[in-house]
């Protein structure tokens, strides 16, 4: 039989509850454990902590939306304060969100902070995977968590695309419209996909329902569950950080999670959503009262969808009207090639650690990130990627630049389907050749230090500039960074004159690594000795 000692029934009473919780939850082993796990402090780190914030302000003011938003396509004729609709007929979803905009106390300002947080979410992944990817910290152990991150972002893309569609006013049918020939363009089962989604001809009567249904709960919850595996990743293989005295892959250089770490992220969380929220008071976006709703018979001029779609509607627009017909049928070429692009696009990245494990047959663990100078095929290969983005963004907005710059719109559309095949050849070589010559500075500022720009003239009258030594943190930082060795297929013939089978497979994977750590693909590394002999005498510092 369990007794209660004096102790315990003196203990306030929250202590004596949180007893009774670590008793069957084991809370104090959990905090002990986890609380004062060690993160290191870059700036850049938190451009994720920006995606996770925008995140949680999307959820909130998304719930709030949700109790005044009718997603019914039923019409009605709107009776609202906002004059020049009075008397229109529309949709109960374009009312409702009427309603939200101009009749629900606060109701506009949640609207523009939901749809500004969305951007901003979608731009902060962007700009975070670049900088994971730059950076390498994708490597071994987190090549998973790479995928967890590719996966929302494409969720992120359609997520948007679905809220945007919601208020059915007439940009985001004219939006929902090209999804429609989309669909149709896929053979044998393009018809029926349409058909479901739409439930009957184009627009139908349900797609506001269902993409409602996908945009509230399918999506979100999804996200929600890679956004927590995401975390517990990060947490679990500690955090990656860049190279410094002291900083190995075996430990972590850096402040507490509390308090240090969490006072600091929670001040960030309301930095974030204040400047979301001024953002949203002062910038207009998606008026959808100066559109009006949506009817098929009308497109809106300059209709353009969100900036993280519009590489996709570019692939389109620079598309020849390419079509086959056959047996009775037609097979939209200008619309499906483009849409198998589109992922492909995508996809190139997604794999990108697994391919660059296979060229280096490196499987070690990486916890210090590498600076994108010293791995100059990696970082080309990101803004060749970057570069292609950018430009198909312009083939999907080319009535805009025509109308704007007084431009020919067929010369942009030519210039579009040339350079998305030139520009990123081009961005690849020049950002090499750049990243190359950051490596030859740095290498100049380990042997002979840093320009002080002081001219000392010598004995023989002899101009020389008096140079300072680095620090020893610099130093290591640029220093500390690994150069492989590209790989050999080795002779032709083996010890007794016979010929060695090589595979296509394997010539492919040394050719690969040479591109990646040949000598036109690094400089290399200052050593020891030659520091040495500069510093000691036989340099002018």
């Amino acid at each position: 039989m369990s007794t209660v000692t004096d102790s315990q029934r003196k203990a306030p009473a929250g202590e004596r509850v949180a007893d009774w919780a670590d008793g069957r939850l084991g809370i104090y082993g959990l905090a002990k454990t986890n609380m004062r796990k060690i993160f290191p402090d870059h700036w850049s780190f938190m451009l994720g902590e920006i995606c996770l914030y925008s995140f949680i302000i999307i959820i909130l003011t998304g719930v709030y939306l949700t109790l005044f938003f009718h997603p019914s396509m039923n019409e009605v004729v709107y009776h609202g304060p906002y004059a020049p609709l009075q008397g229109v007929r529309m949709s109960e979803a374009y009312a409702s969100t009427m309603n939200i905009s101009f009749e629900i106390r606060g109701g506009l300002l949640i609207r523009q902070i939901h749809h500004w947080a969305a951007l901003i979410f979608i731009a902060g992944m962007l700009v975070h995977m670049m900088r994971v990817f730059f950076t390498g910290a994708f490597r071994k152990p987190r090549e998973v968590n790479w995928l967890f991150g590719f996966l929302l972002f494409m969720l992120g893309l359609f997520t948007g695309f679905t809220g945007y569609s919601l208020p059915d006013d007439l940009l985001s049918g004219t939006g929902v419209r090209f999804m429609e020939g989309v669909l149709l363009s896929v053979p044998v089962v393009g018809s029926y996909m349409a058909m479901f989604l739409y439930g009957g001809e184009f627009p139908g009567g349900d797609f506001v329902a269902r993409f409602y249904s996908i945009h509230v709960l399918l999506l979100p919850g999804i996200m929600l569950g890679l956004l927590v595996a995401h975390l517990i990743l990060v947490f679990y293989h500690k955090h990656t950080q860049f190279a410094g005295p002291g900083r190995t892959n075996k430990n972590v250089v850096g402040m507490p999670l509390l308090p240090v770490y969490m006072a600091k992220a929670g001040g960030f969380f309301f930095l974030v959503f204040g400047v979301i929220a001024v953002m949203a008071a002062v910038a207009s976006i998606n008026p959808i009262w100066a559109m009006g709703p949506y009817r098929p018979d009308q497109v809106s001029t300059g209709a353009q969808p969100d900036w993280y779609m519009g590489f996709s509607e570019g692939l389109v627009r620079i598309m020849p009207g390419w079509e086959i017909n056959a047996w009775g049928h037609t097979l939209v070429l200008g619309v499906f090639i483009p849409i198998v692009i589109f992922p492909l696009v995508l996809v190139a990245i997604a794999v990108y650690p697994f391919i660059e494990a296979w060229v280096t047959g490196d499987k070690r663990e990486h916890h210090i990130l590498d600076r994108p100078r010293n791995v100059p095929t990696r970082t080309g290969v990101g803004v060749a990627w970057i570069t292609l983005y950018l430009i198909l963004l312009v083939g999907g907005g080319n009535d805009l630049w025509a109308t704007h710059f007084h431009l020919s719109i067929n010369a942009i559309t030519w210039f579009v389907r040339i350079f998305m095949f030139v520009g990123p050849v081009l961005a690849f070589i020049f950002t090499k050749r750049w990243c190359l010559g950051l490596q030859r500075r740095d290498r100049e500022k380990v042997l002979h230090g840093r320009e002080s720009g002081v001219i000392k003239r010598l004995p023989h009258g002899e101009f020389v500039e008096i140079h300072q030594p680095l620090k020893p943190a610099e130093m290591h930082t640029l220093t500390a960074h690994e150069q492989y060795k590209p790989l050999e297929i080795g002779p032709s013939v083996d010890e007794n004159g016979v010929e060695r089978k090589v595979s296509p497979l394997q010539k492919l994977k040394a050719k690969l690594s040479k591109g990646y750590y040949g000598g036109e693909s690094q400089i290399e590394k200052p050593t020891a000795q030659e520091h040495e002999e500069i510093t000691s005498g036989h340099g002018h510092h």
